[in-house]
């Protein structure tokens, strides 16, 4: 059983930068395919980044201003999110699973998951 906490959400101007942190306790970490979805209300869940086997994967929408990485020492994830614009505001989720690759961006192949964080970007 692995227990996922994130943190680091809050409120920033458009084009400012966030930077969300996923904490992992119980189960073997470092075996875990990590990833990040955001949801807004009335929405799916959507996929946002994952790392697998140390390589990222990055949703269209945020390619080139996110930027994610793990500590499997500290059994942490990070999502340093740059250039943040009004429609990235959502609650963000941390996701751990063995999804295979064709269903990393989606929400039911994963096992864990934490209870979110509100990431808010005001124009």
């Amino acid at each position: 059983q692995v227990q996922l906490v994130e943190s680091g959400g809050g409120l920033v101007q458009a084009e400012g930068s966030l930077s969300l942190s996923c904490a992992a306790s119980g189960g073997s970490f470092s075996s875990y395919t990590l990833s990040w979805f955001r949801q807004v209300p009335g929405k799916e869940r959507e996929f946002v980044s994952s790392i697998k086997s140390g390589r990222p994967y990055y949703a269209d929408s945020v390619k080139g201003r996110f930027i994610i990485s793990r500590d499997n020492a500290k059994n942490t994830m990070s999502l340093q999110m740059n250039r943040l614009k009004p429609e990235d505001t959502a609650v963000y989720y941390c996701a751990a699973g063995r999804p295979i690759l064709s269903s990393l961006r989606t929400e039911n192949a994963y096992y864990y998951w934490g209870q979110g964080t509100q990431v808010t970007v005001s124009s």
